[in-house]
């Protein structure tokens, strides 16, 4: 199959909400309906029904949340999908927004009774900087929650986004009777009473058809009333909206009960865009080009505890990756080889011999890897976009067990190359101190490092405002700055200085005293 062809049939998207909303179980049921698993699991997992697909990790299990973007591919309809499920939780926000660099849509999954919550704004905002085509499931319809328009208002409100319904609920919570699927013309009809199958689908190109009353009772004429608003109000579903980022077609159901989730999926087959043009420091890199490139968007570490082994997470984002060829590491500026490249199921890996423009495929990495570093077939090339943020928490770590030593501080080495938390040593003292986004962040690395490397850490209090690493022309001044200063300076990880301040005050003053000195809030300078 000609590169073309291959770059036509992928769909690359990041499923992301609030936690909470449901985005884990509908990553289950998407998988579900793409026959690439046969039961679907739950998300607080018990001995006897099966654990979510995507939360694969011991902690994820126990907490019933996600703390990692886990990566997803099916065929479907001869349509090859990469789905990305991304942690809903804020503390883990830094690990969403990279993943946001790598896809080319995103479906957003909002809770019918709780609407827009802070954290789907934050990541719309990130959407929006991008252009990225939005779709809108509103989940949990077979519970009670806010009047379907009243919800689209907020949706538009809320998000700055035009909406369009793709489909629209018959009643919800206890009296919920199904969906109409407006794209297909189809009504799906919730009569199952195991809540884990799909009910009727019906063929309903009339919808004012007299036998179509039967189906719908109470409800026919308020629900004809309510679809002659929504036609009314509502322009027309239009493509290169949606696909410009202007419009978000939005879509009703129940994740949890399979409802409305293939209309989801079989509409999103259709409109969503495949592989699209992206922007590196250097050009505008096209899909279609003959020569590979790609980069590296995450990083994660014993993802088979038994091995050990830390895998790169790599979008190709033109030509064919082919496996035990040579590519070049950019930032190295050397050759490497992948004997082992693999495709993912969350955990699961299967060994591949190409991968195309849209996949996403894991690379085995013995530390030539960091965030954001870019292979090609030998053009000098960089992508944009992956920052670390400066860090809003943070606390000293210090040894639990002199004997295991070792064992921490290759445990800290790999976490921090993740970008799960950041690393800074006192200039003044050499102490390490870990700055993380959330409070959450800090128990995920004591639990990681047990269970992984077998390291126990404790924690100590700082008091510090923000980290922010700075750099300067002026030479004197830099030197200047570091001696008066000399108490607040650390370095991180990868030996940059870094300013630590206290307060707002002193980060103030730093910044009218030291005129020639920029500081920055993100790594990308």
């Amino acid at each position: 199959m000609s590169l073309n062809k291959e770059i036509q049939r992928r769909r690359t998207f990041a499923i992301i909400s609030h936690p909470d909303a449901g985005k884990t179980t509908l990553t289950e049921k998407l998988l579900l309906f793409g026959g690439a698993i046969h039961v679907a699991g739950a998300v607080k997992s018990n001995k006897i029904k099966k654990g979510a697909t995507s939360d694969f990790m011991e902690i994820e299990r126990q907490r019933g949340i996600s703390v990692a973007t886990s990566v997803m591919g099916f065929e479907y309809r001869d349509v090859k999908i990469n789905i990305l499920d991304t942690p809903g939780h804020q503390d883990f926000a830094e690990d969403t927004y990279r993943t946001l660099t790598a896809v080319d849509s995103v479906i957003i999954v909002v809770d019918v009774a709780k609407g827009v919550e802070a954290q789907t704004r934050k990541l719309m905002e990130v959407c929006r900087m991008r252009n990225t085509p939005v779709i809108i499931f509103v989940n949990k319809l077979d519970r009670s929650g806010k009047d379907p328009f009243e919800l689209l208002d907020e949706l538009e409100e809320e998000l700055k986004i035009g909406v369009r319904p793709l489909s629209w609920p018959i009643s919800m919570g206890p009296s919920f009777k199904g969906v109409y699927d407006m794209y297909q013309k189809k009504l799906n009809l919730f009569e199952s009473s195991d809540k884990q199958t799909i009910g009727n689908y019906i063929e309903a190109t009339d919808i004012n058809a007299p036998e179509v009353d039967t189906y719908l009772e109470p409800f026919a004429d308020s629900f004809r009333e309510e679809l002659d608003l929504v036609n009314g109000v509502y322009p027309e579903f239009d493509n290169e909206e949606y696909l410009n980022g202007k419009l978000a077609p939005v879509f009703f159901g129940s994740a949890l009960n399979n409802f409305g989730v293939k209309d989801l999926l079989d509409c999103f087959i259709d409109i969503a865009p495949c592989p699209r043009p992206i922007e590196s420091q250097q050009r505008v890199v096209d899909p279609e080009e003959e020569a590979l490139t790609g980069f590296v968007f995450k990083i994660h570490a014993n993802m088979d505890p038994n091995h050990r082994d830390r895998i790169a997470f790599f979008k190709i984002c033109s030509g064919v990756f082919e496996r035990n060829k040579p590519y070049t590491h950019v930032r190295l500026g050397k050759k490497l080889k992948f004997s082992t490249p693999t495709a993912f199921m969350a955990e699961k890996k299967t060994i591949i011999d190409k991968a195309y423009p849209g996949d996403i495929i894991g690379i085995h990495d013995t530390g030539n890897f960091k965030i954001g570093d870019t292979l090609t077939a030998g053009e000098d090339l960089k992508y944009k976009g992956l920052p670390s943020f400066s860090p809003e928490m943070f606390k000293y770590i210090e040894n639990g067990d002199p004997m295991k030593y070792k064992q921490l501080a290759k445990g800290i080495d790999q976490l921090m190359d993740e970008g799960v938390a950041q690393l800074f040593t006192s200039k003044l003292n050499g102490r390490k101190i870990i700055g993380t986004v959330g409070a959450l962040q800090y128990e995920v690395i004591q639990y990681r490092l047990l269970h992984e490397y077998g390291a126990t850490c404790k924690y100590e209090p700082i008091h510090l405002y923000k980290a922010c690493w700075f750099e300067s022309d002026n030479d004197a001044q830099i030197e200047d700055f570091k001696k008066r200063k000399h108490t607040a300076i650390a370095f991180d990880k990868h030996g940059r200085d870094v300013f630590l301040a206290d307060s707002s005050y002193s980060l103030q003053m730093a910044q009218e005293k030291f005129p020639d000195i920029k500081f920055h809030f993100t790594s990308e300078f």
